[in-house]
């Protein structure tokens, strides 16, 4: 069977990249490079809850693109970062970096400026007819020095979980029926150079995965009961902390970690790391992870085949645990591993002639 990923790139021109994977014969082939507007190259995109939509972190600009097929997606609309003014200026670093769509009604999409100027976060409607990104439904804080790299909600998508990179903390913010955010708190990191990137949520609701990008370490955080019972739905650090590069190598400075995602069974998690230089390879782990959430223990810490560049981005498949995508804009890869008994195998690898090519990669069908 043929299974559909779709790819961005970090660079211009702005181009959605369709491969196909075989699970059959274990290849993968390009099916279609797709142009979008030229200045909106897509960093992060991520589906809506039918898969009928790509929303795309798009340099300066929120992007939607409806998807008929594989080989037909089309641009929809493209809105500017919200927040500060200064976003939007093009002397500015300032960059979309990440979005989340909601899978519960009303359905907006949270998206996460990074570098300066990045203190806000940005709601967006959605089309309730097409999907398409619609309006700015509000400009939520976390603080001037905030730098958000990515969210996660809690399985009743009332909390919201945001891994602030430059302000060192994860914060927690509720969202009430309308879309809308209020800040619940936040928590700062155990250490001082931790740098929070990435958090995953257990849908059992107790667990939390905070990835450390500085650090170079998995945390793991408990999530009280709910705040009218008396509890605080703040993460709490319980402590356990697990390697995503070898402990005690020399250049821990020459790695930054990268995402972390749980299975579609939530019995595994994976994580990765990337280097800051072409002579040395990321790493991806893999954990196992109890009915509850809590990390059982760490199953492998594997060399990647490059450093990762910017990406080294994991993607599990979302529908068996067998599969997962692996993607580098070093050379511009994406590849496929199989999982099985515990054993990671990478059984495929494509490399694209696509300047940035190898954001991360979304499995369609």
């Amino acid at each position: 069977m043929k299974h559909h990923l779709m790819i961005g790139t970090w660079t211009p021109p702005g181009v959605i990249i369709t491969v196909a994977f075989d699970d059959e014969d274990m290849s993968l082939e390009l099916v279609k490079k797709t142009d979008i507007p030229a200045d909106e190259p897509i960093s992060w995109m991520a589906f809506d809850h039918k898969r009928k939509n790509i929303y795309g972190a798009s340099m300066k600009k929120w992007s939607s693109h409806a998807v008929k097929s594989p080989r037909e997606i089309v641009h929809q609309a493209s809105h500017p970062m919200g927040g500060y003014a200064e976003a939007n200026d093009t002397q500015t670093r300032t960059r979309a970096i990440f979005l989340l769509p909601a899978r519960q009604p009303p359905y907006a999409v949270y998206c996460n400026p990074f570098y300066e100027h990045a203190g806000y976060g940005n709601i967006f409607t959605v089309d309730p007819d097409t999907g398409a990104l619609s309006t700015n439904l509000q400009n939520y804080e976390y603080s001037p020095e905030s730098a958000i790299h990515g969210m996660v909600f809690d399985p009743t998508e009332t909390y919201l979980y945001s891994a602030d990179m430059w302000a060192n903390r994860v914060w927690c913010h509720r969202k009430d029926e309308e879309g809308k955010l209020t800040t619940v708190g936040s928590t700062v990191a155990p250490g001082e150079r931790d740098h929070p990137r990435w958090v995953e949520m257990h849908p059992a609701g107790r667990y939390l995965y905070v990835l450390m990008e500085a650090g170079n370490r998995l945390c793991e955080y408990t999530v009280g009961e709910e705040e009218a019972e008396g509890g605080s739905r703040l993460p709490v650090y319980t402590g356990r902390e697990f390697p995503l590069i070898p402990p005690d190598i020399p250049n821990p400075h020459m790695y930054r970690s990268d995402v972390v995602f749980l299975t579609h069974s939530s019995r595994y998690l994976f994580a990765t790391s990337r280097s800051n230089s072409p002579s040395l390879t990321g790493y991806i782990a893999a954990f196992a992870v109890d009915p509850s959430g809590a990390i059982q223990r760490q199953i492998c810490l594997n060399p990647t085949p490059t450093s990762g560049g910017h990406s080294n981005a994991v993607s599990p498949c979302p529908w068996s645990d067998e599969w997962l995508a692996l993607t580098d804009d070093e050379k511009g890869g994406v590849e496929i591993y199989r999982w099985h008994k515990e054993f990671l195998a990478r059984v495929a690898r494509l490399e694209i002639a696509e300047k940035g090519f190898g954001m991360n990669a979304i499995w369609y069908d």
